[in-house]
């Protein structure tokens, strides 16, 4: 709702457990509703498969089209709320993690939504994060609602949500966690106005790359299909041989499936493939339950060669094909919506702060301050209006802001490139220093609104 600033078919916020559907929220010409059942059998979009979880699904299934910019860019798929208790998640009446586990393994991103007031993280939420292991690369993590409680409180909450989240998910890196108020409401804590617009701005970036990066997330969706194929006929194909022609075939499958851990290090030695590849023990276990192993093909080393051979040439030319494409393309970006209201003006990400302070004045910005820095200047035995590059260095060092970073504000403030400052030059190096100080990031040309007013080149008339 925040993202697209306008209401959908079938949507309903609250504080209660509201949404109990899964609503595919897509672009359309005309604003409407198609449900479940109908969704599956329509060629143009890219549900049918999910026809296999039943009607019990299909009833809690919907697509919500309307004609919203944002939605010509990016498609969302709206999860329901997750319900606490082993009870509610038996009587949805089909298995919700596998219906989660197929929207991730298709989706770019996949977003949690944590709110600052309730942190605990539920039977089933937990069921629900662990449902899109081996997509851990896409999914981030929102702390909505953040304006709700003071700097001390949201640190606290931060904590214990990073905590939370460590006994889920079980990776070494961090997830990403943007830490906003994601509503058009007036924040009822303004003391982290900047580090909310800080974040929001990095999330609106992070969903907007993701039109740029569909082709290739594709491409590694293929690969990573084709070698899940590979190991799996390797698999298939020793269970094949392993099995007996005529007598004993039910005792051997048996003690097949409980040898599947062995199998699978024996597959690795042989074929040298990493551990990785291989698909979960135990959910292979209760697959291989239900199959019958004499039907099971044997193993054929042309196709195993195709494969290996799409991999290692295939797949770099086709990889050079989507560059190119994107560099002769224009750029791909999210527009619409909250969006555009991030690039509005002076409401733009960074408008009037740091270096950009004053673009908008007729005044020198640095004049302000001018005053105090020309006391530290005069103090520094300036020869002929001006000091030395060894004076200014003493002076500058007492920032404790490295070489690295000295040295470009030196290259900026320097205007006449004299290896010398003369008053002017020497405010503007404070103020850059100032702007360092204070967190922002230092430009790398100087821009016209910060070159001292004796330094700026008069306007030339036309004749």
């Amino acid at each position: 709702r925040y993202l697209l600033e306008q209401d959908f078919p079938g949507m309903r916020i609250g504080p209660e457990p509201t949404t109990d559907s899964f609503i595919a929220v897509m672009y359309g010409e005309t604003e409407g509703n198609v449900p479940g059942n109908a969704l599956v059998v329509d060629p143009k979009k890219p549900f049918r498969k999910l026809s296999r979880f039943g009607n019990a699904f299909l009833n809690r299934f919907m697509c919500s089209q309307l004609p919203n910019q944002v939605l010509k860019s990016i498609s969302i798929i709206d999860s329901p709320g997750i319900l606490s208790g082993e009870k509610q998640r038996i009587s949805r009446g089909y298995d919700f993690c596998q219906v989660l586990q197929w929207f991730a393994e298709r989706v770019d991103r996949i977003i949690l939504l944590f709110d600052a007031h309730k942190l605990d993280i539920s039977d089933e939420f937990s069921e629900a994060i662990k449902s899109f292991r081996g997509q851990d690369d896409k999914i981030r993590v929102v702390l909505n609602k953040a304006d709700q409680v003071d700097t001390q409180q949201l640190m606290r909450v931060y904590g214990a949500l990073m905590w939370s989240l460590g006994k889920v998910i079980d990776t070494p890196e961090v997830l990403r966690v943007y830490i906003g108020s994601f509503w058009a409401h007036p924040l009822r804590n303004t003391e982290n106005r900047r580090l909310f617009e800080a974040e929001a701005q990095d999330l609106f970036k992070d969903i907007q790359s993701l039109p740029q990066k569909a082709a290739v997330r594709k491409l590694n969706d293929l690969i990573k299909r084709a070698r899940l194929a590979k190991v799996h006929a390797y698999i298939i194909s020793y269970l094949k041989k392993e099995m007996p022609s005529v007598f004993g075939k039910e005792n051997k499958k048996k003690e097949l499936i409980n040898r599947l851990p062995e199998i699978y290090i024996q597959l690795q030695r042989e074929y040298h493939i990493s551990a990785g590849d291989f698909p979960e023990v135990k959910k292979m276990q209760e697959l291989l339950e239900n199959c019958d192993f004499t039907k099971f093909h044997s193993l054929k080393p042309k196709l195993i060669e195709a494969v290996d051979n799409m991999l290692a040439n295939k797949i770099a030319s086709l990889m050079n094909i989507i560059r190119q494409e994107e560099s002769n393309m224009p750029t791909e970006m999210v527009h619409g919506g909250a969006f555009d209201g991030t690039m509005a003006g002076p409401f733009g990400h960074g408008y009037g702060e740091g270096a950009k302070e004053g673009a908008d004045e007729d005044e020198w910005v640095v004049a302000k301050d001018k005053p105090a820095y020309d006391e530290i200047f005069y103090t520094l035995s300036p020869i002929n209006g001006k000091i030395s590059g060894i004076s200014a260095k003493k002076e500058m060092v007492t920032s404790k802001l490295p070489n690295s970073v000295l040295g470009k504000i030196w290259k900026l403030a320097d205007c006449d490139g004299d290896g010398m400052l003369d008053d002017e030059e020497f405010a503007l190096a404070k103020h850059l220093i100032k702007i360092k100080l204070d967190g922002y990031e230092i430009p790398g040309t100087l821009p016209s609104h910060l070159v001292p007013p004796s330094h700026r080149k008069p306007f030339q008339t036309a004749e």
